[in-house]
């Protein structure tokens, strides 16, 4: 079969191009940020490599709330502009992959004495409508008690005096990252994981020549030259300016967000809530699948960016806040099945705390060339590439090459081929692999929820792989299929990869990783030619991961 040049079995070809051609513009950091600047340059036409140190995605960009939102919230900032801005990308986004960017009716319960009153809820709500442009049946509604009930019964009845309701876009962060730097590669960018960026190489007037890096699977190391760079790396950023000695007066302010993950009978939240904590923030609960999840902490961070994990006081937060909202469910520190922790990289402002830093991204321009992207939020990652290629641009000193790569194409170029176009569609196409599974003996509908929303109808290719196994079920079919297609066409190079960025399962399937990780050793072992020295080191990093994700660490552990 012919291999995708976005799989790690075509990595020697992507490497040695890296070593060999001059680019348009080099990106480092193949987080969502980098990889939206990555597909805006090369569908404009540029030609464009990206590299990354660790997996795609393997940061912020999998750490995330997973929403596609227009940020309520900052509208208690008064960043207009950044409501009105990500509120308008939601729809973009979910037209763009509307099997992956779902729409998500939010509630908000109005509590007595919390932070809202009916009237503030909806003056803000109808103003958050207002700036995202939201049409039709999206626009938001207010509720009584009795009707706020009916759509949560879970909640509080005794405190519970009425509730809005609006919308937001549920997704999968790594996902959208991964299918963002699929298309790229499809449109001529040249994409590697696992290849460190180094250092700096300088001219006779001190700007960029190229960059130094280093292939992490064979220790060797390259040279990449090209006409503009630049970083994307989110909380690596300041590591980056650093080598490149461009330090200024502006840095980036990290904090930590973290997110529980429930077994959906433990938190059985019948849609997605956002709700009051006694500390005055906010805290989402989102059933998904088989779990709910909820989130967010946002404390100040400076510890490891390589590890960053969850403390049993973010879990006592956490478990308090949901406790404190749904006076039925009892929730201990033993119902949690997953947790993630991230980290925002945002831009520092004095006498701020962390909950009160704007979301706003911003671009750092070095004497030397460097163009850094900072801050900004997930949802924004479109509009982030926009103003990085504008950057970019600036450094055109022919106006002709400057307008030939003007024109961004990203607002209507669709992510994943052949493609899903409308719910109808995502809804009917479910239902039409459903059928498939069942055929194979898979009745839950879990999985077809899980294979459309995650791969859209790239999951004809899985299914189809997963009939030409014959051991043991056809679950364990359908995750070696999951396998073979992530290292063919998803440039999967280790077990964290498939396991945590490619599938999720990590965070909310943890007890399948268990079940097949024997078999997806086996399997992955063959098709990438590990050795038993490989095999342990991925089998150490997996119980890592896996420790991380079910453990809650003293303050002092790292």
């Amino acid at each position: 079969m012919q291999t995708s040049k976005f799989s790690v079995l075509y990595r020697h070809a992507q490497i040695a191009k890296l070593r060999t051609e001059t680019f348009d513009l080099a990106i480092i950091g193949g987080g969502i940020t980098g990889a939206g600047i990555a597909l805006d340059a090369t569908a404009r036409g540029l030609k464009v490599c990206l590299v990354e140190k660790n997996d795609f995605a393997s940061g912020t960009s999998n750490k995330s709330t997973k929403l596609i939102h227009g940020g309520l919230r900052y509208l208690k900032n008064f960043e207009i502009s950044l409501v009105r801005e990500s509120g308008s990308e939601r729809a973009i986004v979910h037209n763009l992959a509307p099997h992956l960017v779902t729409p998500q009716k939010m509630l908000l319960p109005l509590i007595e004495g919390g932070t809202y009153g009916k009237l503030m809820t909806a003056l803000g709500l109808k103003v958050y409508d207002f700036l995202a442009d939201v049409k039709g049946d999206d626009r938001r509604k207010m509720l009584d008690k009795v009707e706020t009930l009916e759509k949560e019964p879970l909640l509080n009845t005794q405190t519970v005096v009425g509730g809005g309701l609006y919308a937001e876009y549920r997704t999968d962060d790594a996902r959208l990252t991964i299918e963002i730097l699929k298309k790229a590669t499809q449109l001529g960018a040249t994409v590697v994981n696992y290849c460190e960026m180094t250092g700096f190489n300088y001219d006779s007037a001190s700007k960029i020549e190229s960059l130094n890096c280093k292939d992490l699977n064979t220790e060797n190391v390259l040279t990449i030259k090209a006409k503009n760079y630049v970083s994307a790396a989110g909380p690596w950023v300041d590591n980056v300016r650093k080598k490149d000695k461009s330090i200024t007066n502006k840095r980036l302010h990290l904090t930590k967000g973290v997110h529980l993950v429930f077994p959906f009978n433990k938190l059985p939240v019948k849609q997605s809530i956002y709700f009051d904590v006694p500390d005055g923030r906010m805290v989402f609960a989102i059933p998904r699948g088989r779990t709910t999840y909820v989130g967010t902490t946002d404390t100040d961070y400076s510890g490891s960016l390589d590890r960053v994990i969850a403390t049993k006081a973010d879990a006592n937060y956490l478990l308090n806040a949901v406790n404190n909202m749904f006076k039925t469910v009892n929730l201990t520190i033993d119902d949690i099945e997953s947790n993630w922790a991230g980290l925002r990289p945002l831009i520092h402002e004095d006498d701020k705390s962390a909950s009160e830093l704007s979301r706003k991204d911003e671009i750092f321009v070095s004497d030397s060339g460097l163009i850094s992207m900072a801050g900004g939020k997930l949802t924004g990652y479109r509009k982030m590439a926009y103003r990085a290629l504008n950057a970019v641009l600036n450094t055109y000193s022919e106006e002709e090459d400057k307008l030939k790569f003007e024109t961004s194409k990203t607002e209507t170029l669709t992510l994943v081929n052949p493609a899903l176009t409308t719910n109808d569609e995502v809804q009917a196409y479910q239902k039409k692999i459903e059928k498939q599974l069942a055929n194979l003996g898979i009745n839950d509908a879990y999985h077809s929820w899980y294979l459309c929303s995650f791969y859209g109808k790239q999951a004809d290719i899985i299914i189809d792989k997963s009939k030409t196994f014959s051991t043991n079920t056809s679950l364990e079919h359908l995750i070696r299929a999951e396998l073979w297609y992530s290292v063919y066409y998803e440039m999967v190079n280790s077990l964290n990869d498939f396991f945590i960025r490619r599938t999720g399962r990590l965070y909310f399937d943890i007890e399948s990783i268990k079940h097949y990780k024997a078999i997806i050793i086996k399997d992955i072992s063959e098709y990438l030619n590990w050795d038993k020295g490989r095999i342990k080191i991925e089998e150490d990093r997996l119980n890592t991961a896996l420790q991380d994700a079910t453990t809650f660490y003293d303050e002092d552990f790292i």
